[in-house]
């Protein structure tokens, strides 16, 4: 090797170690003290994995501070047992599934409470209203820990659940954007989705870019990208919720679907899956092997294969396969690049700039009753802090709460904010989804439904006729799984 090469990268090497070296020791000098003599925090997580593997939750939030603080000793402790499922006897009849909030508030207040809580919107919410957490705005102010690049969905969904005020934080959030097909706008003359929509616009401009028939139909919109989908499962789960429009009471004891707010969102989907505005399942056109497409890796995907101009999508869409195709158009068979981007999900009237589909999973609060609160507090600020966000941004698949560090990945040039200033439902006294896991299988008083709409679809039953026969046969399934619930011997009539 060149003498004057060799030394040049002999100086590069010490250079590099003299700047780690530094940093490696004053991590491992921080705190340092002898094994078995240091501080415990203890942080309580809903569900415990197989054989107590707490591997994954480790990885992603604990292992960096507990080597950057070495007299802290971390204790990931499960308020719920997920193994022991495994050991349930299907002879013995239906399951009863623990309750959530019970098994969170045990490990809190025990003689040895958990320090710190991790909990979705829903049991946070709940904690909340019973006073089990510590308002973190003061230790907030104490400490001028800077919350003003927090993005909207996740300062202001946090403090929504709180009155006004933050009792946890959450450090990543889930979100969703309505993609749409720019050329396919341009194309035919039709304006741009912008942000801020309500549904009533978007449908709008979905019915200016609907046209073709069988292979050959585009259609304006689809809640998700799945070819030969229908819309009757998004409409519960994205379309009704900011509506607070239930399946179920909050008590699981009878049907709510005969109303004339559920009548009008019926008639409404109905309408645009017969006009084929939207696909509704059964349209052959919209089958992956249809119309005598050749196969590609997007065959599945109704917006990357031209049928639909807009569809909503989460992030990790964009770097999973949208991406991906544009990069390699020239390389599939059949398929058409085009140009797109995102605007916000839309909204309705009675509640603007809140979006289905959007989420915090992981918000972390410190227990009321917590033994070492400065602990818990210097951890909750190390999971939110801009170092963190800065590394954890990388990922593909979920978004930081630091607006700074969402970026568009490889130069890509799209609204990114548009996943990011919407709101979250605000969880009700009873989540709708906490009735389904302590009434396992609750899910069935949904599927007459699923075929009444199809009903409604083809006018051989009018919405409000449809809506009260779903009445009629979901209370009878919930009286059903009632009884069966006090007769485990009967066992599960509408068994899994």
């Amino acid at each position: 090797m060149n003498r004057k090469k060799w030394v040049r990268k002999l100086l590069m090497v010490t250079l590099t170690l003299t700047m780690i070296f530094p940093l490696l020791a004053a991590c491992s000098n921080k705190n340092d003290v002898e094994p078995g003599q240091e501080r415990v925090l203890r942080i309580g997580v809903l569900y415990g994995g197989y054989g107590g593997d707490d591997t994954y939750f480790r990885q992603q939030y604990t292992d960096v501070y507990e080597y950057a603080n070495k007299g802290i000793r971390i204790e990931i402790v499960p308020a719920i047992d997920a193994s022991e499922q495994r050991y349930d006897n299907p002879a013995d009849g239906p399951r009863k599934e623990p309750d959530r909030a019970e098994a969170l508030k045990k490990i809190m207040t025990s003689a040895n409470p958990v320090d710190i809580v991790v909990t979705d919107a829903s049991q946070f919410r709940n904690l909340v209203q019973d006073g089990m957490l510590k308002q973190l705005d003061p230790l907030i102010q104490q400490d001028k820990f800077d919350t003003s690049d927090y993005v909207p969905t996740v300062i202001d969904g946090i403090k929504a659940m709180g009155d006004s005020n933050l009792y946890g934080l959450a450090p990543t959030f889930y979100s969703q954007a309505l993609f749409y097909n720019k050329t396919m706008f341009q194309e035919a003359g039709v304006n741009l989705p912008t942000d801020n929509m309500t549904w009533e616009d978007m449908f709008t401009l979905a019915r200016r870019v609907s046209k073709g028939e069988g292979a050959d139909r585009q259609y304006g919109f689809s809640f998700n990208r799945y070819r030969g989908g229908e819309p009757f499962w998004d409409i519960i789960q994205i379309y009704n919720p900011p509506l607070n429009l239930r399946v179920v009471d909050e008590k699981g004891e009878r049907m709510t679907v005969n109303s004339p707010k559920w009548e009008t969102v019926m008639s409404t989907f109905a309408k645009l899956v017969s006009e084929k505005v939207i696909p509704g399942g059964d349209n052959q056109d919209m089958d992956m092997s249809g119309g005598g497409e050749e196969y590609n890796p997007y065959s599945h995907d109704s917006f990357l294969s031209g049928h639909v101009g807009m569809v909503i999508g989460e992030y990790s869409y964009i770097n999973s396969d949208l991406a991906d195709a544009m990069k390699n158009a020239e390389k599939i068979k059949g398929f058409k690049k085009f140009d797109w981007d995102v605007v916000t999900v839309p909204s309705h009237p009675e509640a603007p700039g809140v979006a289905g589909g959007v989420s915090l999973n992981n918000i972390f609060s410190i227990n009321q009753k917590a033994p070492n609160p400065d602990d818990a507090w210097d951890f909750i600020k190390f999971v939110n802090s801009e170092d963190w966000a800065k590394i954890r941004s990388r990922s593909s698949w979920e978004m930081v709460a630091r607006k700074k560090f969402i970026t568009p990945k490889d130069g890509a040039n799209f609204n990114i904010a548009a996943f990011y200033t919407v709101k979250p439902v605000p969880p009700t006294s009873a989540d709708p989804n906490e009735l389904f896991i302590q009434m396992p299988n609750a899910w069935q008083v949904q599927e007459p439904g699923q075929t009444l709409f199809k009903d409604v679809v083809s006018g051989k039953k009018t919405s409000a006729d449809a809506l009260k026969e779903w009445e009629t046969e979901g209370n009878q399934i919930l009286q059903q799984l009632k009884k069966n619930s006090k007769d485990p011997v009967q066992g599960n009539v509408y068994g899994d």
